[in-house]
């Protein structure tokens, strides 16, 4: 048997001043957005941003995979990257998850404000968020050519609360 519950929408208060900031930009698939969610609340960061073209935060897969993580996480649809950019902290640094990138994640300095892109998989970061952004990347030791975006996220988003639980680089 099924259970259904029909609750609210949660509209979290953004943070007058967020310290770590996760866009989804041209994220489709259901799954990794809501895993990407998921991550992003384990992980302590303080918004979740939608850009245009991103899957709908509050589609039944997206819910069932972000675990209740919509609950806890400040988060917003933006329907134009101008709206999206007056929600940035300023002067805070933007990163862009990128899987060729020259600069390695874990040389990023996390513990100030900071934003990280993630990119759909199939269509990748829009023109907008690579002009935005710092391309970084997570090296790869093996023969993987790339992590699936959800992963990649969790990864460089775990990375950051590393460097702000410990204080260090």
């Amino acid at each position: 048997q099924g259970i259904a519950a029909i609750v609210p929408l949660p509209q979290l208060a953004l943070p007058a001043h967020p310290t770590l900031t996760l866009i989804l930009d041209r994220v489709r698939d259901p799954g990794n957005a809501g895993t990407l969610l998921r991550s992003a609340e384990a992980a302590g960061v303080a918004q979740v941003l939608f850009a245009p073209d991103t899957v709908d935060p509050f589609n039944d897969k997206v819910m069932r995979a972000a675990m209740g993580a919509h609950f806890r996480l400040p988060l917003r649809v933006c329907t134009h990257w101008e709206e999206l950019q007056r929600l940035l902290p300023p002067d805070a640094p933007c990163y862009l998850a990128e899987a060729n990138a020259a600069l390695a994640y874990d040389q990023v300095e996390w513990r100030k404000p900071a934003v990280l892109v993630v990119g759909g998989e199939a269509t990748g970061a829009s023109q907008i968020a690579m002009q935005l952004a710092t391309p970084i990347a997570i090296p790869m030791l093996g023969h993987t050519e790339s992590l699936n975006a959800s992963i990649a996220g969790a990864v460089i988003l775990f990375e950051a609360a590393r460097q702000r639980r410990r204080n260090v680089l």
